[in-house]
């Protein structure tokens, strides 16, 4: 009697652990979801992506967390990115597992972020971003003074997690195992009609995160959409909220934008609608220069052209050439000063980078390469003796050597030097050597360090001297 009472107490728990959403577990904010915004199930014969468009570890992380008893779907920009035929970067996960639930399914994960956390999933070579479904923010939320998010640990249902995303085309979830995208906000709607739509008030998820406008002009660019008056009209006005984002933030942004493979777009845009003074400060500096102008849309073009055939870019580079006209500016001031060429060049460079730092966190290590690109330019110019055959083997002598191009396309020197170069780097042994210009002028005659005198010691005559 006693074994059946144990196994009927057993059988009724572990029903009501099945029966339980996983939200409740220890989710805070579940009591108060509003359940009342019902999503579309849209399926596969409609949408027409399959689970073999996504990747492998998404879907196993998917499939795990599904047999631990929780919900998980592929969301946001991957499957946005599968419904116009583009090829997604990342797959992010959605659950409704803690993050300290969903961490003790996988044996090599970890969980970050402070403002929200999340769990990084090791799969091979692929790390699965595994957020918690997040709930309503109440009134007792941290903000700063503006308005922005400071801690965001509040979790929720899908649908307040739904809510609480920026745009309805972010707002989609797929489900590998019955290949069904949930869409609380017509965000498939949206996307055929070709409208990037704010979900909720746009001045108040604007105020939550300013990254939000960043973010609207990179995906009208890269989706071709057009921004919904709405969510566009308040941004000029509140343009000047990302001056309160942490540099780091902003940083990862901008490379977003930069390599989306439409720069010149975003940054076409970024101007229409005055986004790019809380961006790059010294930006209106440079386009106001018809040369920086020039110069930068080549850069970005090019760039453009290269992702677009699957090609990698360099956040060293595109920053090289972002603010190589304000190292021009510098370099020439502080060489009027009376300072030589060489060292000034590096003061230019410095001054220029601390600048950018106080708004962009540029790494270290980028820092680093960048000027190298920059600190290589003038060596460039010097083709003969030993010289050039330094410069070919240096680390960063391919990306100096594109910037090098780059210049002559736009006119800022003689497009000889960069052809110069293009054949010295293909020739080989005696080919090289045959390329090598004369020295410029006599070499100066170093001076003999005369030996120390000992005491005692008499003085060497002329005649020594000239033996």
């Amino acid at each position: 009697m006693i074994r059946k009472f144990i196994s009927r107490v057993l059988k009724l728990g572990s029903a009501k652990t099945a029966a339980k959403p996983a939200s409740a577990k220890g989710v805070k904010g579940a009591k108060n979801a509003p359940g009342k915004q019902q999503a579309a199930i849209i399926p596969r014969s409609s949408h027409g992506i399959s689970r073999d468009q996504i990747s492998s570890g998404s879907r196993r992380v998917c499939e795990t967390l599904h047999s631990h008893g929780f919900k998980a779907y592929v969301v946001g920009g991957a499957v946005r990115d599968l419904l116009v035929g583009a090829k997604p970067k990342d797959f992010d996960v959605a659950t409704d597992a803690t993050p300290e639930e969903a961490k003790r399914c996988f044996r090599r994960s970890r969980i970050i972020g402070r403002r929200f956390q999340i769990v990084h999933a090791y799969m091979g070579q692929e790390i699965i971003e595994i957020t918690t479904f997040r709930g309503a923010l109440g009134n007792d939320a941290k903000t700063d003074a503006h308005g922005r998010v400071l801690h965001d640990n509040v979790f929720g249902s899908m649908a307040e997690d739904a809510a609480r995303r920026d745009f309805t085309v972010n707002a989609l979830y797929f489900d590998p195992a019955t290949e069904q995208i949930h869409d609380y906000h017509h965000g498939v709607a949206d996307l055929k009609q070709k409208t990037l739509r704010m979900i909720g008030e746009p001045k108040v998820r604007y105020r939550e995160d300013p990254v939000r406008m960043l973010r609207a002009i990179r995906l009208a660019a890269k989706l071709g959409l057009t921004i919904d008056p709405e969510a566009r009209h308040p941004i000029r006005e509140m343009a000047e909220l990302l001056e309160n984002v942490p540099a780091a933030r902003l940083f990862d942004e901008m490379l977003k934008l930069l390599t989306s493979g439409h720069a010149v777009k975003c940054l076409q845009q970024l101007r229409a609608e005055g986004l790019h003074h809380g961006v790059l400060p010294m930006l209106d500096v440079i386009l106001e220069q018809p040369m920086g102008e020039k110069f930068v849309m080549l850069s970005l073009a090019d760039t453009d052209e290269r992702i677009r055939r699957g090609k990698t870019s360099s956040p060293s580079f595109l920053f090289a050439t972002l603010l190589w006209h304000e190292v021009l500016g510098a370099w020439e001031r502080i060489k009027s000063s009376g300072e030589s060429s060489i060292p000034a060049l590096h003061q230019a460079m410095e001054e220029v980078l601390n600048v950018q730092g106080e708004k962009l966190a540029i790494t270290r290590r980028i820092a680093g390469d960048i000027k190298e690109i920059w600190a290589l330019q003038p060596r460039f110019e010097q083709r003969s003796g030993k010289r050039p055959f330094g410069v070919l083997e240096h680390p960063r002598f391919r990306a100096a050597y594109d910037f090098l191009c780059l210049r002559a396309k736009a006119g800022e020197l003689d497009e000889e030097i960069a052809q110069w170069w293009t054949d010295f780097q293909n020739a080989e042994g005696e080919g090289r050597s045959s390329m090598l210009m004369p020295d410029q002028g006599p070499k100066k005659k170093r001076r003999r360090r005369r030996k120390p005198r000992q005491d005692g010691e008499a003085a060497p005559s002329p005649s020594d001297d000239q033996e």
